[in-house]
């Protein structure tokens, strides 16, 4: 059990020449937040502009400078919470004293301001599309464990990378896939489920200060209109609707089959959709005594007159100074497991594949050096490789693919 009584935090920045200082003393208003819609976490402070040994912080903090948020629990926990490189850098001076005001994001900021054109052929998997821009943009990476599903052709014009990203998760989730999210971690980004948090940590009435509930049917999804492709005078017609709770009215969403898309499989998107959409939205706002570790996405338990349940956090901001936190939290409903009689396809040799784009190996042993591939078709030429860790041999069939070597187990459909 953490005692928040002994809850304390340290701030520290690395200088141009990599020198680390601890400014804690010097600053106030310390806070960070991660938000609903957003990849980079945000942190701010104020630090008075005092002369150190090492001159005046603004001197030694300046933009593009790293800083980092470091919380204990004064036991088991001492780690970074936060960090980010300076953005916004506003010394002011005044007749009571100098200040420094400082905003600081961390590496997946670019994403969230940097737009760009893409397109994921038809059969292009998540995690290929995700690692592809994270690998343009220079992001260092840890662990992917989100989804791999296989997506429509897509096309991305003039959008930001962060709503790329976020759109090919959600699309993922529509297919049957878990719930997943990006974020930085001590300088490497990586992709997660929702509730990988090993530690649940559960808010009562008597240990926060406010409980606040939210019921909404105002963004309820009540039926999906499956369309097919559009013809040459750009019109599509109607394939398949699917109808959720309409007594609460009828909010549509068009969903269009992708060029290579079965209907069956549409339809189950659609039917994701309404999964997804469909429900009534139950939101709780918790404020209580700051938990630093606490972050978006983890799973967080809720004991109030109001709820007593299990809730993923959508959005939250830690405040140092009244050593308080404000949480946004989305009801977690239970996973739906896959029906039981749901067979694994066997594939065989001669087959005509979606590969997922990603790696190709030079041999089917562990160790063998990779390349990468691009997703499209290609023919599965050898089954089963005796090196086992990448069993089956593609051969691209088009020139969207290039694949031509060994993949990995789920690699493509």
């Amino acid at each position: 059990m953490i005692d928040l009584a002994k809850i304390q935090y340290r701030v520290v920045v690395m200088d141009e020449s990599k020198n680390q200082y601890n400014i804690k003393e010097y600053i106030e208003n310390l806070g960070w937040e991660e938000n609903d819609g957003e990849l980079s976490v945000r942190t701010s402070f104020v630090a008075k502009n005092d002369k150190t040994s090492k001159g005046y912080l603004s001197k030694i903090i300046k933009p593009g400078c790293l800083v980092g948020v470091f919380a204990t629990d004064g036991a088991s926990q001492d780690e970074e919470v936060a960090r980010g490189y300076v953005e916004t850098w506003n010394p002011v001076e005044k007749s009571g004293g100098h200040t420094l005001k400082c905003t600081c994001y961390d590496e997946l900021y670019k994403l969230q301001k940097s737009q760009d054109n893409r397109y994921f052929p038809s059969g292009t998997g998540t995690k290929s599309a995700i690692e592809g821009i994270f690998d343009d943009w220079e992001i260092p990476q840890g662990s992917y464990q989100g989804p791999n599903a296989s997506h429509g052709k897509t096309v991305e014009n003039n959008k930001y990378l962060s709503d790329i990203i976020i759109n090919l998760l959600d699309d993922a989730a529509k297919k049957g896939e878990e719930q997943c999210f990006v974020q930085a971690r001590k300088g490497k980004t990586s992709v997660i489920p929702r509730g990988s948090n090993k530690t649940v940590y559960v808010f009562r009435t008597d240990n926060t200060q406010m409980f606040s509930q939210s019921i909404s049917t105002a963004d309820m999804i009540t039926r999906v209109k499956v369309v097919g492709q559009a013809d040459d005078d750009g019109r599509t017609s109607v394939e398949a609707t699917v109808n959720g709770e309409t007594k609460y009215g009828i909010r549509q969403r068009i969903y269009t089959r992708g060029k290579d898309e079965s209907l069956a499989d549409a339809k189950s998107a659609a039917q994701e959709i309404l999964d997804d959409e469909g429900k009534i939205k139950k939101e709780i706002k918790v404020q209580s005594p700051d938990v630093p570790f606490v972050r978006k996405g983890d799973l967080v338990y809720v004991v109030s007159e109001l709820a007593q349940s299990y809730y993923y956090v959508k959005g939250i901001q830690h405040t140092a100074d009244t050593y308080s936190m404000t949480m946004d939290l989305e009801l977690a409903e239970p996973k739906k497991e896959k029906a039981s009689s749901e067979k694994k396809k066997d594939y065989n040799v001669g087959d005509i594949v979606n590969f997922h784009g990603g790696t190709h190996y030079v041999s089917s042993y562990p160790g063998s050096k990779g390349y990468k591939a691009r997703a499209g078709k290609a023919k599965i030429t050898i089954k089963n490789g005796s090196g086992k860790a990448h069993p089956w041999h593609l051969i691209h069939t088009d020139s969207g693919s290039n694949v031509y070597g060994w993949v990995d187990d789920g690699t493509f459909d």
